[in-house]
Parts: structure tokens; C-alpha cells; sequence
């Protein structure tokens, strides 16, 4: 297939991509090449003749059909967002301005291109969001989200991905547009920004540097490694029934603190410290405003109807991501210097 694949420079996008184009489809990588973003993460596909990139702003209409009226793709994946909840509470406008109405514009091209094709059967466009437009669970297990879950988000973040979401679905009930929607759990694995929890503390970490947890650490996350997101969202775009929602989980779910524990264990393994362990470093911090208790995912659609589940355990995906950090200091150190971000990576993110 032919695939427009937004965001495609970003952390999740890239790895899309990267799946994407060794399976044998064409794919456009349509991305605004924001702070977030880096076309080192798809390096070693950027000389296939099956890629092509484009550098568009999705809050740009004109761009958006423009890119469209050029590639006429067979089916989207839009993955491109504003997704630090940290920076959606410091300035909210760009992520109303990027995931709210950037879908629009997708949407809107997408219809456009769809219907003056004759819409047919075999497009798609599949929209990826994220758990939190859920809200908030209660530490007891055998409560997760399901697709059936009403949405109750609690950050600018997730409000505007819960929006984004709404739209989608409505461009398929009134337009008959042919859509797909997953919603994630946390992400994590090699080309992770370093703005992020797992990024902060490996680099941290070695720099010697408090390793932040918001509040006591209990906060509850299921983690998902990048490489099995990527996988589950091309076995959506193949298998998956038209406007249908699938929860996607990594079946690993870890408080913030167990989290950080099993990251210093593993520097302390690879990259020992002269004395003591990483975990001396670990500091609790005041809580972040709407900092949601428990996330955790319910697997169970996907999995019987589609017949995909997670390859990597948590231990495993941690080792590999700690490793590929420590290999490639150089892709890091780059974003690190970039505007804005350096002074963020002492937060609990």
C-alpha cells in the first residue's frame, strides 16, 4: 500500500515507519520536524526508493492538500500530535492548535481526496491516540480500560487527544469515511526523546543527576516497547473491522518507582558507578497537577479478533533501551542542545 504516514520523524511515527517501509509498502512521512522530531530516527530507510519524505505542518490546510492532491495515498496513519503532558499544562494553545485542529485538516483532505476517487472500499484512515483520554483507574487490577470506557480526560493533553479522537469518529459516522482508531499505553524503547520518564533517568542517571519521581512514585503505567506499537498498528491498518476502536497494551504494568528501580539495576549491570548504585539518586518531587493514578490497558479485542499481542516484556524492552542509550550518545547529546529542552530533562516528566 501506499501510506501517508504523519509524524513519521517522531518517536512511535518513526518506528511505524521504519516497520512500514521493510514490509514493502510506500510510505510518505509527512512530519513538520517540530523540537520532538528527528529524521536520524529513519536513517536506515531514508535511501528506499519506497520512502519519501514530506515536510508539512498539519495547522497548515493548504499543505496538508496540497500533500494529498500530490501522493493520493491508499491509507493514512496520523500519528503526528503534541504529547508532553508536562508542556500541554505550561502552554495548552499549540495542542489544541496541532491535535485538535491539524486532525481536522487530515480529515477534511482525506474526504476530499477519498470521495473524488470514487470512495473506495480499500482506503483507510486510522487515527493513533493514547489511554489517558480515559482518565484515572483505581489501583485495583482486575478494573482497565476497555474500548467500552467512557472518556474522562484530565489534562490538556488527553482532552485534546480525546477531541481529535471524537472527530475521527464523526468523519466516519457522517461522512462515511473508512476509519480505524487504537488507543495506546505508555511507549518507550530506542529514539524516545529525552524529555520522557525512561530517557530522564537513563540520561540522568549517568550524569550523575537526581533521578525525579513526581510524589511517592506510586502512579501506575502499563509499558508498551515501541517496536510491538508499530506492529499492532500495521495489524490494525490490515485486519482491523472499519470504525472500530482497539486498545493497545503491553501487558506490563509498573509503578513509576518499579520502574526507575528496574532502570538503575540495569545501569547498574551495564555501566556500573565507582560506589554505590543509581538508585541513590532517585528524588521525589512535588506531584503534577491532574497526575493520573493508574493507567492499564484490557487487551482483550485486539488480541482475539486480530490475533496480536506483545512480544517484549518490560524487563527485556528496559535492557534493550538502556542499551541502545548507551550506544548512541551522539543521537541524544544532538536533542539535548536543542531550545527548550535541555532545561526540562531535570523533571519528573
Amino acid at each position: 500500500m501506499k501510506l501517508l504516514i504523519t509524524g513519521g520523524a517522531g518517536f512511535i511515527g518513526s518506528a511505524v515507519v521504519r516497520q512500514a517501509v521493510k514490509a514493502g509498502h510506500q510510505v510518505i512521512n509527512l512530519d513538520a520536524l517540530t523540537y520532538a522530531a528527528c529524521l536520524d530516527n529513519v536513517s536506515e530507510v531514508a535511501d528506499s526508493p519506497l520512502y519519501t519524505f514530506a515536510q508539512v505542518n498539519i495547522r497548515d490546510a493548504a499543505a496538508v492538500e496540497a500533500c494529498f492532491d500530490q501522493h493520493q495515498p491508499g491509507a493514512v496513519l496520523h500519528l503526528a500530535a503534541e504529547s508532553h503532558v508536562d508542556r500541554s499544562i505550561d502552554g495548552p494553545a499549540v495542542f489544541m492548535e496541532t491535535n485538535v485542529m491539524g486532525t481536522f485538516n487530515l480529515l477534511q483532505s482525506a474526504r476530499r481526496m477519498w470521495e473524488a476517487k470514487g470512495r473506495p472500499d480499500n482506503f483507510r484512515f486510522q487515527h493513533i491516540s493514547t489511554d489517558e483520554v480515559y482518565g484515572s483507574l483505581p489501583a485495583d487490577p482486575s478494573v482497565m480500560f476497555t474500548e467500552e470506557t467512557a472518556y474522562d480526560p484530565r489534562s490538556p493533553y488527553s482532552a485534546s487527544k480525546a477531541a481529535s479522537d471524537h472527530l475521527v469518529r464523526a468523519w466516519g459516522e457522517t461522512y462515511g469515511l473508512p476509519v480505524l482508531l487504537t488507543n495506546c499505553s505508555n511507549n518507550y524503547g530506542p529514539y524516545h526523546f529525552p524529555e520522557k520518564l525512561i530517557p530522564v533517568v537513563i540520561l540522568n542517571a549517568l550524569a550523575g543527576k537526581p533521578l525525579p519521581i513526581y510524589g511517592d512514585g506510586s502512579n501506575i503505567r502499563d509499558w508498551l516497547y515501541v517496536e510491538d506499537h508499530a506492529d499492532a498498528l500495521l495489524t490494525v491498518l490490515e485486519k482491523g473491522q472499519l470504525g472500530r476502536s482497539y486498545n493497545i497494551g503491553g501487558e506490563n504494568e509498573r509503578t513509576n518507582l518499579e520502574l526507575v528501580q528496574t532502570l538503575c539495576a540495569i545501569l547498574d549491570e551495564k555501566r556500573p558507578k565507582a560506589t554505590g548504585s543509581y538508585k541513590d539518586q532517585i528524588t521525589f518531587v512535588t506531584d503534577r497537577p491532574g497526575h493520573d493514578a493508574r493507567y492499564a490497558i484490557d487487551p482483550n479485542r485486539i488480541r482475539n479478533e486480530l490475533g496480536w499481542r506483545p512480544s517484549v516484556t518490560v524487563e527485556e524492552g528496559l535492557a534493550l533501551t538502556v542499551e541502545w542509550y548507551l550506544n548512541n550518545e551522539q543521537w541524544w547529546r544532538a536533542l539535548q542542545n536543542r531550545d527548550g529542552v535541555g532545561e526540562r530533562l531535570g523533571k519528573a516528566s
